[in-house]
């Protein structure tokens, strides 16, 4: 008796009913809508961006030893701090804001949060 191979596939004819009509779909459910332009988040972006830049600014400035005003020379470390905790997000929401603007792949206005 000859030992059938288990890798080949048994030859039957399979038949296979073709569709003639696809119900419960249409284009419509595929299509994306245009996002529309979150402008106040990217104003709050932008203002954390351009408010977190001066004070990593002064705060830097401070730490080097340019500003030596005594008012001033305790406050480097929170100057640093905060401005980086606002121009970091700031900075990565313009970042995402640029991107889907120009329509770069993988970016879209939904990314940003926008408040309601």
């Amino acid at each position: 008796m000859k030992m059938r191979n288990p890798l080949k596939p048994k030859k039957k004819s399979r038949r296979f009913a073709e569709l003639q009509e696809d119900r419960g779909f249409t284009d419509a459910q595929f299509e994306t809508t245009e996002t529309p332009i979150p402008w106040s988040a990217i104003g709050l972006a932008t203002l954390l961006f351009v408010i977190g830049g001066i004070l990593l600014t002064i705060g830097i400035l401070v730490k080097i030893g340019q500003i030596t005003s005594d008012v001033w020379l305790a406050r480097g470390t929170a100057f640093i701090v905060l401005g980086s905790i606002m121009f970091i997000p700031g900075s990565y929401h313009l970042y995402i804001a640029y991107y889907a603007y120009y329509k770069y792949p993988g970016y879209d206005f939904n990314l940003i949060p926008d408040w309601d």
